[in-house]
């Protein structure tokens, strides 16, 4: 390799044919030839297509190499885009879903992606996509099944009076 990039002079070509030799993941182990390549004088070209990529990449793999060795050869995850609730905000957002709706304030009487969106946009100026309020409620440990909604004229001692009838024994 040119003196451009060089390479670690704690490691050398044994030591990283070693190394691939151990490496689970199959891109590493690529990278690692490559490298080693390198290390026995081969040019940046040659050293690159061992590894299967272009001479820059390999130039741009080698720095990683030296910077973080051999784990620095593994493809990290990229970190996608940011969250635009803060946390504060998702654990209100939350707490609102677990409280459940209040129909004269919200107007609904169970919570739907539609209206959990609006709220949102309402409340905190944060537009979201539909689909993106279920992965919201999914990350935030909510499922789709959801309690059934009570109707507004519902009598609670009604109810208790119904449960108190029916738990009496039928006469025959």
């Amino acid at each position: 390799m040119p003196a451009a990039v060089g390479l670690r002079p704690d490691w050398d070509a044994k030591r990283v044919r070693a190394a691939a030799r151990e490496a689970k993941d199959a891109d590493q182990a690529r990278r690692l030839l490559a490298i080693a390549a390198a290390y026995e004088g081969h040019d940046r070209t040659t050293a690159a297509k061992i590894g299967a990529m272009d001479p820059q990449r390999l130039r741009d793999w080698v720095r990683r190499f030296n910077a973080a060795g051999v784990e620095g050869l593994i493809d990290r995850k990229p970190a996608g885009a940011a969250r635009r609730l803060t946390p504060e905000q998702e654990a209100e957002l939350a707490a609102l879903i677990e409280a459940g709706p209040e129909f004269a304030r919200d107007g609904v009487v169970r919570w739907r992606c539609i209206d959990l969106r609006q709220l949102i946009l309402t409340r905190w100026n944060i537009a979201y996509h539909e689909r993106t309020i279920g992965k919201l409620l999914r990350r935030l440990g909510f499922r789709h099944i959801s309690a059934r909604p009570r109707h507004l004229g519902q009598d609670p001692a009604q109810i208790e009076e119904f449960k108190k009838r029916m738990a009496r024994p039928v006469r025959k």
